[in-house]
Order: structure tokens, then C-alpha cells, then sequence
């Protein structure tokens, strides 16, 4: 091999050269991450000066909320306690539950502890209780197994878009921030429950093949995170949201929707203990 000879065939002058480059660049890059480390360090602060702001305005989220920030909110708490109210008797109630296996009833399980989380969460803003107690639901809806995951996806796919709703027009960044955080457990909520239509048993209809949500398309539950993007159902108001739920929570929409007038179900509050305190609500910051 001629590696040695290469190596001693480069001139001196040029071999200097490279050293000279070399220290030049280290020199350089030594007095640029002195500079850079003085700049984090300053940004690092200023940061932290910021987070802290954040933290301390949420007494003046609870205490300056805006209008349309209530109506956003308490458009939430109505949402989540149908939520609470839903999974709470598909728990209690839907003959196919105790037949899915154990990682899905711990998925619905856990899903009506966080739903209980966001409900208090938005009410400790708005310092009002969900002004519907009682909610109604199509015919069948928790004894039979199809309807009750295309409901359930369908709340889901409402409750994701309303979010986003309040992504979009939240006044301040910590509400928005909130919301977001929200949004994404409730996408999390509904791949889980395009998950438990293939575990349901003959005995019940299943495996579910196919589940309709809030668009009115029976849509195959493989892959069950079929969504590359959150689907806004392009609203751009709380309105919108209210109006999707309002069979849920008046009479006369229910029966104009086809809803089961004959039994309404309570929303029943409670204190949740979250599947994990890692992902448990330290602040509206984020931090």
C-alpha cells in the first residue's frame, strides 16, 4: 500500500496550510459557541421569564374570560359531559362490552376518566356547571354494537372539530394551547374505539368491519388511524358544533333526529384518577 508515501507526498507548505485552516476553524468555532451559549443562556432565561408569566395568567384566564371564550368553553363541557355520559354506559350497560378483550374495555375505561378530566378542567374557567344534564341517543345505541361505535366515532369526530374550532378562535395562546392538548387525546379516543370493531364478537354482530362516523360513510376500521390529518368538518364555529349535538341534548331535536324520546340518560359526575400521571394537567401553559 502507498498510503504512508501519499501521506508524506503532501508539500509542507500545503500540510501547514491545512493546520493553519484547521485552527482557524476550531479558534472560530470556539468563539461562536461562546457567543451561542451566552445567547441560549439569555434565551434560556427569557424563556423560563415567560413560562412563568404563563403559569401565573391563569388566574386571569378564569377571572378575564372573554365572551366568545365562555361560549367556546361551555360548548366543551356539554360536549365532554355527553362524553362521560356515553362511555359511562357503554361500560355499564352494552351486553358486548365485557366480551372485547381486556385492552379495549381499558381503552373505554380510560377514555370516561379523561373525558371526567376535561370536563372539570373547563369548568374550573368558566365556574358554570354543563347546562344539559340529560342526553338522548338513537334507538339501540348501547345494545347494539354497530350503532354504538358509530355513535361513539361520531361524537369523537364532532368533538375533534370543535377543538380545532377552538384552536382556531381562542383569544389567548393558553386557551389554544389547551384546546390542542384536548383535541389530540380526543383523536387518540377515536382510532381506540375503530379498534374495538374488529374484537366484537359473532355473538354481537361482529368483527365490526366498517364504522360510520359523523360524514354519513361507513368507513373500513383497517387501518384504524386512518386520518393524516384531524378533519376540521370545515367549521369555523361553535355554532356549528352545537348544532350537531343539539339532537343529543333536546327533546325535539331527538325526535326529529330519530332519537329514542323514551329514556334519557343522566350525566353523572365524578372524580377521575387519570391512567397516568405523566400525562395528568400541570398548567394552560403547557409547562
Amino acid at each position: 500500500m502507498n498510503t504512508q508515501k501519499e501521506v508524506n507526498a503532501i508539500p509542507a507548505s500545503e500540510d501547514s496550510q491545512s493546520v493553519a485552516s484547521r485552527r482557524s476553524f476550531l479558534k472560530g468555532a470556539a468563539l461562536t459557541g461562546a457567543t451561542t451559549l451566552a445567547t441560549l443562556g439569555a434565551l434560556s432565561t427569557s424563556v423560563s421569564a415567560e413560562q412563568q408569566e404563563e403559569t401565573e395568567t391563569m388566574q386571569y384566564e378564569h377571572d378575564h374570560l372573554r365572551r366568545g371564550d365562555r361560549e367556546i368553553l361551555i360548548a366543551a363541557q356539554i360536549a365532554e359531559a355527553l362524553a362521560v355520559t356515553t362511555y359511562t354506559n357503554i361500560i355499564n350497560t352494552s351486553p358486548f362490552f365485557k366480551t372485547i378483550p381486556d385492552d379495549d374495555q381499558g381503552y373505554l375505561i380510560g377514555a370516561r376518566q379523561e373525558e371526567m378530566s376535561h370536563y372539570l378542567l373547563e369548568q374550573s374557567v368558566t365556574d358554570q356547571f354543563t347546562p344539559f344534564t340529560q342526553f338522548f341517543y338513537p334507538k339501540k345505541m348501547f345494545s347494539d354494537a354497530q350503532t354504538t361505535l358509530n355513535i361513539l366515532v361520531t361524537l369523537e369526530d364532532a368533538f375533534i372539530a370543535a377543538y380545532l374550532v377552538g384552536v382556531r378562535n381562542f383569544s389567548t395562546r393558553n386557551l389554544r394551547l389547551t384546546a390542542a392538548r384536548i383535541m389530540g387525546i380526543e383523536s387518540d379516543h377515536r382510532t381506540l374505539a375503530r379498534v374495538v370493531g374488529g374484537d366484537v364478537t359473532p355473538q354481537f354482530g361482529g368483527p365490526i368491519k366498517s364504522i360510520t362516523g359523523i360524514e354519513g360513510v361507513a368507513e373500513s376500521i383497517a387501518p384504524p388511524n386512518n386520518n393524516g390529518y384531524e378533519r376540521t368538518l370545515c367549521w369555523t364555529s361553535i355554532d356549528q358544533a352545537l348544532a350537531a349535538l343539539t339532537p343529543f341534548v333536546n327533546f325535539n331535536a331527538a325526535k326529529a333526529a330519530g332519537f329514542d324520546t323514551a329514556q334519557s340518560f343522566p350525566f353523572e359526575p365524578f372524580n377521575p384518577t387519570l391512567p397516568n400521571p405523566l400525562g395528568d394537567f400541570i398548567s394552560f401553559s403547557g409547562c
